[in-house]
């Protein structure tokens, strides 16, 4: 009788201890952003640094990539929780457009906010003598990673300029910094990159070297035909020596989880970071365009019911 007990005891010892272990487990939060020279991967830093302090058990981490193609695939294999994207590739993304560098329609994405937007920036060394779209044509340039939001961006640009890489003397497929050290080097003539205003690896650049910036005309902006390319102006003196506004196109970043996130965390994610807007823009200032305003609106795919749940509260659904 006394041994029965002593086992029952056991037993249930073993069984809270079990079950403290359950609900003590991490949540694990992997933030997918961009290469370090870029506007994803601070804002990226800054959100672990929120969710971290923010979100009890919460283990998180901050993960450098070739940013939108590929955070949206890591995303719906299970390997990350949160993503920044350009909305076009979360629209080719969630078709499955396999020119778009997806091989089946990714169904597990769901929206957790529309973000800020990204400007195409075409920059070229002043000597190259680059001041139009045109003038691209026999130079060297690079286009972002390959399959890349960025140069996803970059074949549709040029198409609708009528364009191609064939027209041109030398295309490269690299990330922001690669791309400005070529050029330094007087081994590239320009790059077309897709950022945030005032990104870390062009303003070096600007710093560096006397640049030309080589404006998106709105007829161009046009014939892109696709609702997330809007016609977006560089302002004058976002970077060193650049003196006038320059005509450009704007397409909206999205913040994008995943279905098997719970709704909770989604919910606290959401939360976190609408309660401190101002310290993202302090990460960097291309966040300070984040609003509630803009949050829900013209989203290509499903928002998360966590994040929903969020914007129902604060009435901005």
């Amino acid at each position: 009788m006394k041994l029965t007990k002593r086992f029952c005891i056991i037993g249930a010892a073993a069984a809270l201890s079990i079950s403290t272990a359950v609900m003590a487990a991490p949540t694990f939060i992997n933030i997918l952003t961009g290469g370090t020279s870029g506007v994803y991967y601070p804002i990226g830093v800054a959100l672990s640094q929120l969710y971290s302090n923010g979100i009890e058990g919460s283990k998180t981490s901050v993960q450098a990539t070739k940013a939108s193609v590929e955070n949206l695939n890591l995303l719906q294999a299970g390997r990350g929780e949160l993503a920044l994207a350009l909305g076009d590739s979360v629209s080719a993304a969630w078709e499955g457009d396999t020119e778009a560098g997806f091989k089946a329609p990714l169904k597990k994405l769901r929206v957790i906010a529309a973000t800020y937007p990204n400007f195409i920036q075409i920059v070229a060394n002043k000597d190259a003598g680059i001041k139009s779209l045109e003038d691209l044509k026999g130079k060297r340039i690079s286009v972002g990673a390959p399959k890349s939001g960025t140069e996803l961006n970059a074949r549709a640009i040029f198409a609708a300029a009528g364009l191609s890489y064939d027209d041109m003397g030398k295309v490269e497929f690299l990330p922001y910094a690669e791309s400005v050290e070529l050029i330094k080097n007087r081994q590239l003539d320009a790059t077309l990159q897709s950022s945030g205003l005032g990104m870390a690896a062009i303003r070096d650049l600007a710093a560096t070297m006397d640049i030309n910036f080589v404006a998106i005309p709105e007829a161009v902006v046009a014939k892109i035909n696709n609702p997330a390319y809007q016609v977006g102006v560089i302002t004058a003196n976002t970077y060193e020596g650049q003196t006038e506004d320059v005509s450009t196109v704007a397409i909206q970043n999205l913040l994008v989880s995943h279905s098997k996130v719970s709704d909770e965390v989604a919910y606290q994610m959401t939360k976190l970071m609408f309660d401190n807007l101002e310290r993202l823009g302090n990460a960097h200032s291309a966040a300070k365009d984040i609003s509630l305003e803009k949050a829900t609106k013209n989203l290509p795919i499903p928002m998360h019911p966590g994040a929903e749940r969020y914007y129902k509260e604060v009435n901005a659904l």
